[in-house]
């Protein structure tokens, strides 16, 4: 069936299209209302070649899997008027773990199950293109950080084996200077190694001005810097990953969304302890765990979120300071959650202060009945 047949189908019937993007070309399989296969191919990954085939077609569901090209893919379809679903490739094992994969028997996988219930995709929603690019400015930000840092560790491992050391200092401060009193021969390897950490620290310094150019334009952030250890890169982060606070009908859905859940396998009586999903942004994810470090380090200011959390570290147990430190860090993203969704204040003490009201007032009320038993 030709690309005219495919349009005159869909202005009589809804169609179902499975779309397996590839890097340069991708595969379609297009399904009719009963399932019939009515049209196998494929097309450029650019927006011309989504045009040749989508352009002038009626509004058609059409199911993608996540990845490199799907945020904008997804967004161009749904703006010539389709019902775009992104497959979450995590819960999609029916492709990914398939004994019998190829693109053709992919897009084929990603129309049936659209058709019959999109919920066994596992939807998921990319961000909108303004927060696409604000995230994409502290991405490249942190693969900056991750660089510097290896190149750091690597200068200091160069150094030891010829009994030498870098003096130690921030990252920040690690400049070309450093290898001054060092042997000649260690200088000539570790010199250029310093001068290309200096060069990064300067980038990230021109990365730090955007994001803080980029903060202006969302006052929402104004919500979670007052929470000790979250920043403005953190609050920023934050809100562009989710960009709707609305989107989570219960502030603790943020933690599994995050993949700072722990998993579950549970078969009759067998419960077994499984680590976090990891099935959220990994970024953010880390983020938060710098934000958790900052709350329970020794000197942190009194916090409800504090509290729990050297409760929870004193019950001890295996790896108990990376359990917590991932708790209170699932925590840290639901309280982030309901101040930004509520719009209200910080008050780190707020539970306590609650707990307190509540028991004087209990207090209260049994000093008012005990005087009215005596009266009687």
């Amino acid at each position: 069936m030709d690309r005219k047949q495919v349009r005159q189908m869909a202005a009589k019937q809804r169609l179902t299209i499975g779309l397996d993007l590839g890097d340069l070309n991708s595969r379609y399989c297009i399904l009719g209302e009963a399932g019939e296969i009515l049209s196998e191919g494929q097309l450029p990954t650019t927006k011309a070649g989504l045009d040749w085939l989508f352009a002038k077609m009626p509004c058609s569901r059409v199911a993608l899997e996540v990845g490199t090209h799907s945020p904008w893919v997804s967004r161009h379809l749904a703006r010539l008027g389709h019902e775009v679903i992104v497959a979450n490739p995590h819960k999609l094992k029916l492709i990914s773990q398939s004994v019998r994969k190829n693109d053709r028997i992919d897009a084929r996988t990603l129309a049936r199950l659209a058709r019959v219930d999109p919920q066994l995709l596992g939807p998921i929603r990319h961000r909108g293109e303004q927060a696409q690019a604000d995230l994409a400015v502290i991405r490249a930000r942190a693969k900056l950080m991750e660089a510097r840092t290896e190149l750091i560790n690597c200068a200091r491992g160069l150094a030891k084996p010829m009994g030498e050391r870098l003096k130690k200092c921030d990252a920040e401060q690690v400049n070309e200077g450093l290898a001054d009193g060092l042997s000649e021969a260690l200088q000539k390897v570790i010199r250029p190694l310093l001068k290309s950490i200096e060069t990064i620290s300067q980038q990230i310094g021109v990365y730090d001005q955007k994001i803080a150019e980029i903060a202006k334009r969302y006052p929402e952030i104004e919500l979670l810097t007052p929470v000790y250890g979250v920043g403005t890169l953190i609050a920023l982060t934050y809100v562009l990953t989710l960009e709707d606070a609305q989107r989570f009908r219960h502030s603790r859905d943020v933690g599994p969304f995050l993949g700072l859940q722990p998993r579950q396998r549970d078969s009759g009586k067998s419960q077994p302890e499984l680590g976090i999903s990891k099935a959220g942004d990994g970024l953010l994810r880390s983020l938060l765990v710098q934000g958790a470090h900052c709350i329970l380090r020794k000197g942190a200011p009194e916090s409800d979120l504090r509290d729990w959390g050297l409760r929870h570290l004193g019950q001890g147990g295996k790896n108990a300071k990376r359990r917590t430190l991932v708790a209170v860090a699932r925590k840290l993203g639901v309280l982030l959650h309901v101040l930004w969704a509520n719009g209200v204040a910080y008050d780190p003490l707020y539970q306590r202060k609650a707990g307190e009201a509540a028991k004087a007032k209990a207090m209260a009320q049994a000093g008012a009945g005990k005087k009215g038993k005596a009266a009687a």
